[in-house]
């Protein structure tokens, strides 16, 4: 039997147990899927050593980074993000070999592109954490200018009072890559001027709970495209799903 698995810390939340269980089943796969919750990221060296059958795994929070320092090989859309969320693993010479992938950008560039029309030339994106620079890098790759919004000064940002009427008659798509309005914070929003969206504009949400965020809800109320990141959530998994079955 092929294992897989996910590491990170805390794993209470992760959705991708479930969804890949699930998946064996429906499909007669003979594989399970495993949390390894790693109270640190040099715990990971056991489990590669001592889990025979591992053929991959999930990174999440706060390991996508942290990884990159076991891995043979990553993969340049990943390295240049500067973060992986999917490890391969085969072996060579009888030792386990991993190689890193990015697959939220997979997920977030095949969800958001078939919304895309000819006005959408620049982007704003909502935070700087690490989902920040997968969206940044696949906005780049659909050929959009991107600035980023942070809540503090850092360098090559603007913050959120910096976003003006005016502003947002240039940037018509925005993208939230923040917890804000997260359940169970539903009454929460990124402070905008929501009163100067339009029709041509495009709100994409990476929360997928609650299904519509207050930021969607304000955004729909003007007339705005929205979505949020439920799909983007599923096309990453079977991105992943994708990787190690290369």
């Amino acid at each position: 039997m092929r294992k897989f698995g996910i590491i990170g810390y805390p794993l209470g939340h992760s959705f991708s147990p479930d969804y890949f269980n699930e998946k064996f089943k429906n499909e007669n796969i003979d594989a399970i899927y495993e949390k390894y919750e790693l109270p640190v990221i040099t715990d990971l060296q056991a489990i590669i050593d001592y889990t025979q059958e591992l053929c991959g795994f999930n990174v999440t929070i706060p390991y996508k980074e942290k990884v990159m320092t076991f891995l043979d090989t990553v993969s340049p859309e990943a390295r240049a993000i500067g973060a992986v969320n999917v490890v391969r693993v085969s072996h060579r010479d009888g030792k386990p070999y991993l190689e890193g992938f990015n697959s939220d950008l997979i997920g977030f560039t095949r969800s958001i592109k078939p919304l895309l029309s000819a006005n959408h030339k620049k982007a704003l994106i909502l935070g700087t954490g690490g989902a920040c620079k997968a969206v940044n890098y696949g906005l780049h790759q659909l050929g959009l200018e991107t600035l980023i919004v942070s809540r503090s000064k850092k360098d090559n940002t603007i913050q959120y009072e910096q976003i003006t009427p005016e502003l947002l008659e240039e940037y018509k798509v925005i993208v939230n890559t923040t917890p804000c309005g997260m359940s169970p914070h539903f009454e929460e929003c990124p402070q905008l001027p929501y009163e100067s969206l339009t029709s041509q504009h495009l709100l994409f949400d990476l929360i997928y709970n609650p299904d519509e965020t207050m930021f969607l809800k304000k955004g729909k109320k003007q007339g705005a495209i929205t979505k949020n990141g439920l799909e983007m959530l599923l096309l990453q998994a079977e991105a992943g799903w994708e990787i190690w079955n290369s």
